[in-house]
């Protein structure tokens, strides 16, 4: 049988893979083509969101999958691969042979250089069909944890893989079980943080929306492992995918007899529940999440007591993130020698990163830990958007930092990560080329952990405001020299004073930038210029006049009557009155007007 599959996760549907779908559903009922048995279905994000809408036909042990396919190009599809059996050979993006091993396609090398366990799945089953998870596999491990393994060997083989906490955290994750197993109680919980707050990161989501049993399934295991009948999975509200697609999975595992009472026959409950979380940031630290799953207002708690002795309502809890569940079936099954073989002595296994920002092949990526970050960009991420130069890559979200393009042999682990002044977190990576201002970037990221503390902390509430304050002051050109020893104290302190990992952590993009970029910062204070163009207030705009033709188009645009000339003849523009909005130059088609 002949399938057709549409890439149906939030990044293809946002470029409009709705449309596709409906047009080749139309085209695939129609009789009179003669397509015989060709079938459509859906599946997740395979990771390549910089191609997407993404269309596969899967033939005869061949995958085909198209990129970049709108309506008109699913129907050329339609007419030539199936009805004419001659596939579109300008729009592959990937092909694979099963009978002779061959791959191709023209972004071959974004998969080629993955290791794919948590993503094993996505891209290649229907999310919303619990056979066809069933059919690749799934639940053999549930099956093994059930009736083969004591709890006590569960958590031994976790502990032997070498998994770590992929939240963010890095702490064993063998170990952490084993701490809720101990305690003893006659309630325990099971929760999964799906709140993915980082900007940037789409990690957990997109892993939601492709492959939700696969984290039921882990969830389901740490529950026979730690002694507990009942998970919580905290997913924001803004990811309806993900929320749909679990709900699904969640009643077709109860049907199938995964959850509930005596799974499989064996004497174990469990059973899941999702709630949905308002999108607060600080609700990413565990004990904040579960004052929002009790009703209360998200803040964090003081610790001790930990979560595996007083967690959710008081009770003994384990907490992991939405990939570290995702591991846990692949391990069992596999082994914790083979996942242990992978990565670094310290770091093992693979790690998933959201690539973002000025790289050229945006989405996920799946790598062995160890991989350098220069490998992620110019490998996977195929380098710069149009060529240009790779100037730094934030990793962490707010709670990491900027590490320039000269530490790009930097390995991405546990270890060598935290070196560089930033952390790896949960698995963003936004890249930056030249025309990106660093001192401004430390500004939006501040901003963004300053608007969602808590405010329990003082240092935490006013500190980062105060720091916000003087970085906005420097991209404005009124900074002073002092301003950079204020910075640095205030982050100690505020490090140093703050509850939780959001206070701990939020200078931590203001220090990389005072310690890698330390001459744009003081560019913008000495010389009230911006080296990257990009603030505002400290770029003066120019018409080139070998390019102006004096067509008025900026004239016309400007709210501030800042541009001078009559029509066909030489534009001038006067700063002191410009207001550096930058409609001269996105009215401009001539490529006269340019920033200095």
């Amino acid at each position: 049988m002949r399938q057709v599959i549409v890439g149906m996760g939030t990044c293809g549907l946002s470029a409009g893979a709705r449309e596709t779908y409906e047009t080749l559903r139309g085209l695939l009922e129609d009789k009179s083509r003669g397509l015989g048995d060709a079938r459509l279905s859906i599946t997740g994000c395979i990771g390549m969101c910089y191609r997407e809408p993404l269309v596969e036909v899967r033939e005869n042990g061949r995958r085909t999958i198209y990129g970049d396919v709108k309506p008109g190009r699913a129907r050329e599809i339609v007419e030539n691969h199936l009805a004419g059996g001659r596939p579109l050979a300008d729009g592959i993006v990937y092909s694979e042979d099963a009978s002779t091993g061959l791959i191709g396609g023209a972004e071959k090398e974004f998969l080629a250089l993955q290791k794919r366990i948590v993503l094993r799945h996505c891209g290649l089953i229907n999310p919303e069909s619990i056979e066809d998870y069933e059919a690749a596999g799934g639940y053999r491990a549930l099956r093994k944890a059930l009736f083969e393994m004591a709890p006590a060997a569960i958590i031994e083989e976790v502990n032997q893989s070498g998994l770590r906490g992929r939240g963010g955290a890095g702490f064993p994750t063998g170990l952490k079980w084993s701490f809720a197993a101990a305690t003893r109680s006659d309630t325990k919980f099971v929760v999964c943080n799906a709140d993915e707050g980082d900007p940037g990161a789409f990690m957990d989501r997109s892993v939601l929306e492709s492959d939700p049993h696969a984290v039921l399934e882990g969830m389901i295991i740490c529950g026979r492992a730690i002694g507990s009948s009942f998970g919580y999975i905290y997913c924001r509200a803004e990811y309806p995918l993900a929320i749909q697609r679990l709900a699904g999975a969640i009643e077709q595992a109860r049907r199938q007899g995964y959850l509930g009472k005596d799974i499989l026959g064996s004497g174990h409950d469990f059973d899941i529940k999702i709630k949905q979380g308002a999108g607060a940031f600080v609700c990413g630290e565990e004990t904040a999440l579960f004052a929002s799953i009790e009703g209360e207002r998200g803040m964090p708690r003081i610790r001790p007591p930990f979560p595996a002795e007083k967690g959710l309502w008081q009770k003994p809890t384990n907490n992991n993130n939405v990939e570290t569940y995702a591991n846990i079936p692949w391990i069992l099954v596999q082994g914790a020698a083979a996942y242990a073989a992978i990565g670094t002595e310290k770091s093992r296994g693979t790690k998933v990163f959201a690539l973002a920002g000025a790289v050229a092949r945006g989405g996920l990526a799946e790598v062995p830990m160890g991989t350098t970050i220069n490998q992620l960009v110019f490998g996977i991420g195929g380098g710069i958007k149009g060529g240009g130069k790779f100037k730094a890559v934030q990793m962490g979200g707010p709670s990491g930092g900027c590490i320039p393009h000269t530490l790009g042999e930097t390995p991405v682990d546990f270890e060598n990560i935290p070196k560089t002044g930033a952390i790896m977190g949960s698995g963003g990576m936004i890249v930056m080329d030249e025309s990106t201002c660093m001192v401004d970037i430390a500004r939006f990221f501040l901003h963004f952990t300053q608007d969602e503390s808590c405010g329990k902390c003082t240092f935490c509430r006013i500190g980062t405001l105060r720091m916000l304050e003087i970085l906005e002051r420097i991209t404005r050109g009124e900074g002073a020299l002092d301003d950079v020893d204020k910075l640095r104290r205030l982050s100690l302190q505020i490090k140093e004073a703050s509850l939780c990992g959001l206070g701990q952590t939020a200078p931590n993009p203001v220090l990389t930038t005072l310690r890698y970029f330390m001459d744009e910062c003081l560019a913008h204070i000495n010389d009230k210029k911006c080296p990257a163009k990009s603030c505002g207030m400290l770029v003066d705009y120019h018409i080139d006049p070998a390019k102006c033709t004096g067509c008025t188009l900026c004239a016309k645009a400007c709210a501030s009557n800042a541009i001078r000339g009559t029509l066909k003849e030489l534009h001038v523009i006067d700063n002191a009155l410009c207001i550096k909005c930058g409609k001269c130059i996105t009215s401009c088609t001539f490529g006269a007007v340019y920033k200095d």
